[in-house]
């Protein structure tokens, strides 16, 4: 039963952090209206499970960094009411902060259930100076290298636009537009009519307007091709996504002996999957609006950022938070730009703040009231 508990609570686990975590590479689309939200977030759930799927060859690293060995003694890393603690708390944890719209880690708040539970399991024995130079430097450091990259980024790719001869143009709306007017009747009964008033000109503010990318590279379109550099750079955030993640959460279920890696990552999967689908409206929110304003390049220029550092972190095997990188490129681009939210920045920063120790509250009530049963 404890074991068919875990696979479920796994699921969950992977659940919360679809709901959480699928939207941010595809925020920027979203927000720049490139896209719709039902194209971005298929297009997430896409890439992303490529990238989860990809993981069974390419993130071993992860797999075994995030089994608990080394944080705690071996005897607690294989024991199920240990694991089983630790998933329910970071799920909980994740799926409480997506309620609220709060972006943020489920690397976090893994480490803070592995912590908590350690701490209740074995005491003063949690190693924590593996902590801090395998886990909370890369958490540390991403968010600052992604806010620098994505600034670099984008005035490189400025500059270059500049350089290229590549401008940028507005449109406005010139057109005819129907009015419903009241008309007075001999009964002295009002009755309304449409009418067609003569050609308007409607003047916005300049986030209503579309920008486009004017003149063309090598025949075709500019625009078209920045449609297609920002749809792919969102794709490999959130490939890269899926690749660093779904390790993490695969490793939870080490404990299954008769349940095989491969059919292990396509449950993990699926289900993150699902709760992308189902569950991103909030986080989407969030990080396409209330973070910066963004156009086309910006947004590219933030995507193109974060998955240079999420992919790299796979390959090294270091456990950055994608969400940490996402939110830092964004940021650096908003700083760059004059757009950034810093009052939204300190609550994403401050729910950050909290991740690691509510996981580390929730798995160690778990742990104990599991041992006492």
């Amino acid at each position: 039963m404890i074991l068919f508990g875990l696979f479920l609570a796994t699921c969950f686990l992977a659940y919360s952090n679809g709901a959480n975590d699928n939207f941010k590479g595809v925020a920027s689309l979203f927000g720049c209206k490139a896209a719709s939200y039902r194209t971005a977030i298929c297009w997430a759930t896409l890439t992303t499970f490529a990238g989860s799927i990809t993981a069974i060859f390419l993130a071993q690293a992860l797999l075994q960094k995030f089994s608990g060995k080394g944080l705690v003694p071996d005897a607690i890393v294989g024991s199920q009411t240990f694991v089983l603690a630790v998933v329910i708390g970071a799920a909980l944890t994740v799926i409480i902060a997506t309620r609220f719209g709060f972006p943020v880690s489920t690397t976090h708040s893994l480490i803070g259930a592995i912590i908590g539970g350690g701490l209740v399991a074995v005491g003063g024995t949690v190693n924590f100076s593996a902590l801090g130079k395998g886990f909370v430097l890369p958490l540390l450091l991403s968010p600052l290298l992604a806010i620098v990259l994505g600034e670099l980024l984008y005035f490189v790719f400025r500059s270059t636009r500049l350089a290229l001869g590549i401008t940028k143009e507005w449109c406005i709306c010139v057109g005819c537009e129907e009015r419903v007017i009241a008309l007075p009747q001999p009964t002295s009964i009002l009755t309304m009519r449409a009418v067609r008033p003569p050609l308007s000109l409607t003047v916005d503010e300049m986030e209503s307007c579309k920008e486009h990318y004017a003149g063309s590279m090598l025949g075709v379109s500019s625009q078209h091709l920045m449609d297609g550099a920002h749809f792919l750079s969102a794709g490999v955030v959130s490939f890269a996504r899926g690749l660093n993640d779904a390790p993490k959460i695969v490793a939870m279920l080490l404990l299954l002996p008769a349940l095989e890696l491969r059919w292990a990552f396509f449950a993990v999967a699926m289900t993150m999957a699902i709760g992308g689908l189902i569950h991103s409206r909030r986080i989407a929110e969030t990080m396409s609006h209330q973070i910066t304003g963004m156009n086309h390049g910006q947004a590219f220029s933030a995507n193109l950022a974060t998955g240079i550092l999420v992919i790299a972190a796979s390959a090294f095997g270091l456990p950055v938070s994608t969400t940490h990188v996402s939110v830092g490129s964004l940021f650096g681009i908003g700083i760059a730009t004059g757009q950034a939210n810093p009052r939204v920045m300190r609550n994403i920063a401050l729910s950050w703040l909290v991740t690691l120790p509510c996981a580390a509250l929730f798995s160690a009530g778990v742990y104990a009231l599991l041992r006492q049963l």
